[in-house]
């Protein structure tokens, strides 16, 4: 499982290893292999674009503290075609989320300057290219949401439905903004044994990649920074790469 031998090795080498490899802002482009500078500097704008996310409908918690928009692509292998499929419904079953798992959740989709954008394709591509370096695949189906967790109402919880997987090959965590928050914590265990770690998100661009099938996730929930006195929030990108097409009833 994760130690600090994790960190420094080439992801792909730490997904097959330790189920997980955890990308540092200075590590990501590297990683993936994303022309920097220019990578980065289109990057920066469309974080802007989380400001603008509509708020999470169906909260089963009564929470009012969850912003998101959805949007899903097809990559075809080797060639690394991406096609935005038309805009569906998110879904998972209750084996994976107890909470919101069982029926279609309709959100808002990500906006077409943001999907469309050179910086997002390139990013989802070179994720998939990554993992078909530790599963072979002719085609990802991929998920993408945006997210924002604020503390409005006094709490804010990155994943309601407690630890979980989510019932694809690879899971991604892309920290975009951190502000006025503490708590937050990322909890990653062993699906198969007592193993795990634990860490905080800080840095923009930070990157958790996870195999799915072998690790349980979960975020500990936000509390209001005390030397901040606005609304504080944490923003993500959540990708989900799965081999088997999209989960659908």
């Amino acid at each position: 499982m994760f130690n600090i031998a994790t960190a420094q090795k080439p992801a792909a080498q730490a997904l097959r290893q330790d189920g997980l490899s955890l990308l540092l802002p200075a590590d990501l482009t590297t990683s993936l292999q994303l022309p920097n500078p220019q990578w980065t500097q289109d990057w920066n704008p469309l974080t802007d674009s989380w400001n603008r996310l509509p708020p999470d409908a169906h909260l089963r918690d009564g929470g009012h503290y969850r912003r998101r928009r959805h949007a899903c692509f097809i990559q075809e292998l080797p060639s690394g075609t991406l096609t935005q499929t038309p805009h569906r419904a998110h879904w998972q079953p209750t084996e994976y989320n107890a909470l919101h798992g069982g029926f279609e959740r309709w959100f808002d989709p990500v906006e077409p300057a943001v999907a469309q954008a050179q910086a997002w394709v390139d990013l989802l591509n070179h994720l998939g290219n990554l993992f078909a370096q530790v599963q072979a695949v002719p085609r990802w189906y991929i998920e993408a949401h945006q997210f924002r967790i604020d503390t409005t109402g006094g709490v804010g919880r990155p994943t309601p439905e407690g630890a979980h997987r989510d019932g694809v090959n690879f899971v991604v965590v892309l920290l975009v903004a951190r502000q006025g928050v503490k708590g937050g914590e990322t909890r990653v265990f062993d699906a198969h044994g007592p193993n795990g770690m634990r860490f905080l998100m800080q840095e923009p661009l930070t990157a958790l990649l996870l195999d799915d099938a072998r690790v349980i996730h979960e975020t500990t929930p936000l509390l209001p920074a005390h030397d901040h006195p606005g609304k504080g929030f944490r923003d993500t990108l959540v990708l989900t790469y799965r081999a088997e097409g999209f989960q659908a009833p």
